[in-house]
């Protein structure tokens, strides 16, 4: 089936005479919302976001949370549209470039490959850390946290490789593992402190700073929702993708919002709204853990470590996809357009996103051994650092995606074309993405964050001549953008 749009389905393509195709219709709607806040990774997120997110919101941050939920709802209204009109593996940079054409499309692709395996490569550090930093706690083993990397990654990549089915239900087993434990801690600590419940973490008075605090912490709390997007590069496997990646996209956001908000009060509730205190914490989930639980705080750790494991299987098998669709249409080299002859995987794709992750892991790594202090990187540093720097590469994405798509109704399908869904809500959904993206590249910043903007803007400088000069050398890539579409016969 193809849509207003689309072009032709099987245009000339860079692998072979006929485009590569993964196995379609396998995933239903249930499979890829948990695929997808496998991919958000409540635990993982949680755990190491939240200290500093209410340092800066202060005791009411689950109201931050709330606003920051809202905003990855509007941002989730663009990817549902588009991918109920041109559902596809290359989500954003299909939906980009079939608004503002080839050049548009190859740097999206660019800028989103980067900006995914950037900040992947922070979950893959993270992995192994948190192993190190849970077998140190218990037994003091202290291994090299880059061994225990290695091991979770390879395993996440030999399941993915298995097939998308496999590696999909593993993910939301990880998934509901954790989501498992960090109900019944918070839970447990909500009854354990009930005398001192309060209803003060949702009252805007209880904001640092009023609005200026809401708005600093605002980044912070959309950053927890990273991975929203998840379901949308599964579409090609996914049963009548038209409908199911909007209704996952939806029901997820909706489901981390509230379990996040949960997780929130429950955690300034345990430090008793002494957000100071819960500032230096560590890992302060963890600590409630500890002081409500007691031993049993162990299932706390257990739940970060399949946290981790579903971020690693869910994050790449989406991610990757985005490149394999780039590659099998040219706008990255063919080689990423690869599939599997039985399996019908990614495999090239899955495997070159994660080694690109590994070698900037050891790039950074060598550069913290060379500089100034001469020290061994620490993986939870990274995983802040490289997050920030991918992130603000993906909110570019964003942006891209909510301004395109007013003009892709009206150009392509102008009898469907509805002011609040195609007009209203995505231009709410910019201002939420320009908010973070403030935050993030102001001036300012202690290094390495001053000089994560220019970076960005010098990978956006690139992409584009790149992309200029390959769209010059072959004019039809703006036929293959976006050709195949996810539920087609």
């Amino acid at each position: 089936m193809s849509s207003p749009g689309a072009g032709p389905l099987s245009p000339p393509g860079p692998v072979g005479s006929t485009p590569q195709r993964l196995r379609g219709g396998v995933l239903g709607m249930a499979d890829i919302a948990a695929a997808t806040m496998a991919n958000v990774g409540p635990a993982m997120s949680f755990f190491f976001g939240f200290a500093f997110l209410a340092t800066t919101a202060g005791e009411a941050s689950p109201l931050t949370i709330l606003a920051a939920g809202i905003a990855v709802a509007l941002l989730g209204n663009t990817l549902a549209e588009f991918s109920r009109a041109h559902p596809s593996a290359g989500s954003f940079i299909t939906f980009v470039g079939k608004t503002f054409g080839p050049v548009s499309a190859v740097t999206t692709a660019l800028l989103a490959a980067l900006g995914y395996i950037v900040a992947m490569a922070g979950v893959i550090s993270i992995s192994g850390g948190f192993v190190q930093i849970t077998l140190h706690h218990y037994t003091g083993v202290d291994l090299p946290w880059i061994i225990w990397t290695l091991l979770l990654t390879g395993l996440a990549v030999v399941l993915m490789l298995r097939g998308v089915v496999v590696s999909t239900k593993w993910a939301g087993y990880f998934f509901g593992a954790e989501m498992l434990v960090l109900v019944v801690v918070s839970v447990a600590a909500l009854v354990e402190h009930h005398g001192r419940l309060s209803f003060d973490p949702f009252l805007p008075s209880h904001i640092s700073h009023g609005f200026k605090g809401l708005a600093a912490g605002f980044p912070l709390g959309v950053y927890l929702f990273i991975g929203w997007e998840n379901s949308a590069a599964l579409a090609e496997e996914t049963e009548n993708p038209r409908r199911n990646v909007g209704r996952a996209v939806f029901s997820s956001v909706a489901i981390m919002t509230v379990s996040y908000i949960l997780f929130a009060y429950a955690t300034v509730t345990g430090f008793g709204y002494d957000v100071q205190r819960l500032g230096d914490s560590r890992i302060p989930f963890i600590d409630v853990a500890h002081d409500t639980l007691g031993a049993l705080a162990f299932v706390a750790y257990l739940g970060g470590l399949t946290s981790t494991l579903g971020v690693l299987i869910a994050g790449i098998n989406s991610q990757a996809r985005l490149v394999f669709n780039a590659g099998r249409e040219g706008l990255l080299p063919s080689f990423f357009g690869y599939v599997h002859p039985i399996r019908r995987t990614p495999n090239k794709a899955i495997v070159t996103f994660t080694a690109t992750a590994l070698l900037i892991i050891g790039g950074w790594g060598l550069g913290h051994l060379l500089g100034s202090d001469g020290r061994s990187m620490n993986p939870v540093v990274f995983f802040t650092e490289s997050s920030t720097l991918g992130a603000i590469l993906i909110l570019l994405v964003y942006l891209a995606s909510n301004i395109a798509l007013p003009l892709y109704y009206r150009r392509y399908r102008p009898q469907e074309f509805r002011l609040v869904r195609h007009l209203l809500l995505p231009a709410l959904g910019t201002v939420a993405i320009l908010v973070p993206l403030y935050y993030l590249t102001k001036p300012g910043q202690p290094a390495p964050y001053n000089w994560f903007p220019y970076a960005a803007v010098a990978a956006l400088l690139a992409a584009v001549v790149y992309a200029t000069l390959l769209v010059r050398r072959d004019p039809t890539l703006a036929e293959r953008v976006g050709s195949i579409v996810a539920d087609a016969d």
